[in-house]
């Protein structure tokens, strides 16, 4: 589901690229955009031809967090409304979250609230260098409870309590040494450093990558339930075409037959 709010661009190796295209909102995200990054996630999600997914912004800014008249208008609505809209709001994160595929986050500009919280739910994410980030719900009388999850995930808690309770702004640097970026990248080398960490993402099987993805969350279970599972886990990958081709491309001194030529 993508349209004015929202566009999908596709290039021949299977990297899809989502822009949130709100400038004059700077990509905050309302009820339409929640929805459309809803759909097109789903339908990525299920597409086998593709690879890697870029999520990014338009204009100078990748998103301002949840767009103020819309959550002011939710909380004006019965409860059960307000709740129902806070869990299409969370499908939506839990969605790019567990897409099967890399997520990278093309940081162009500011990523505040809501968009801050975008960002944990990549797996790769390449800021430029004059982004700014932070958790500003509370200097509004909010919260950011729907990215917590996510953000806690991703940085740990020492880091999410100081930015969720403080508000404050941080820059790509502090970001990059929380964890919350991976790379920083000068604006006119942003496009360069992304193209490089999907290029190293379309080496990667897309199999073991979808399995890949969900090896931190399951790492810290149960230790007698990880060590189960992930035993599971190899002898099934370990068997199938994927990791044959893959170990006999190796030994064979070769790429593998889905890697980039």
């Amino acid at each position: 589901m993508e349209g004015d709010a929202l566009r999908l661009r596709r290039d021949e190796r299977g990297v899809a690229t989502l822009t949130m295209h709100r400038p004059a909102a700077r990509n905050a995200f309302d009820e339409d955009l929640v929805g459309r990054l809803t759909a097109a996630a789903e339908a990525l999600a299920a597409d086998e031809a593709v690879r890697v997914v870029v999520l990014t912004g338009s204009g100078d800014a990748f998103s301002a967090g949840a767009d103020l008249a819309w959550m002011r208008s939710m909380g004006n609505r019965p409860h059960r409304d307000n709740v129902a809209g806070a869990r299409r709001l969370d499908r939506m994160l839990r969605l790019l979250y567990d897409l099967p595929k890399p997520l990278v986050g093309r940081v162009n500009g500011p990523a505040l609230g809501g968009g801050t919280g975008l960002v944990a739910v990549c797996d790769a994410a390449v800021a430029a260098d004059d982004a700014l980030f932070g958790f500003t719900e509370v200097r509004l009388g909010l919260a950011p409870a729907l990215v917590a999850p996510y953000v806690v995930r991703k940085v740990g808690r020492s880091f999410a309590r100081w930015a969720f309770v403080s508000g404050e702004r941080f820059d790509a640097r502090r970001a990059l040494t929380a964890g919350l970026v991976h790379k920083v990248a000068r604006a006119d080398e942003l496009d360069r450093v992304v193209e490089a960490t999907v290029t190293g993402c379309l080496r990667a099987g897309p199999r073991a990558v979808a399995h890949a993805k969900r090896l931190p969350d399951l790492a810290v279970a149960d230790l007698d339930e990880a060590a189960a599972r992930t035993s599971e886990l190899l002898a099934d990958l370990r068997a199938g075409p994927e990791a044959q081709e893959g170990m006999a491309a190796f030994l064979e001194r070769r790429a593998p037959s889905w890697a980039p030529e």
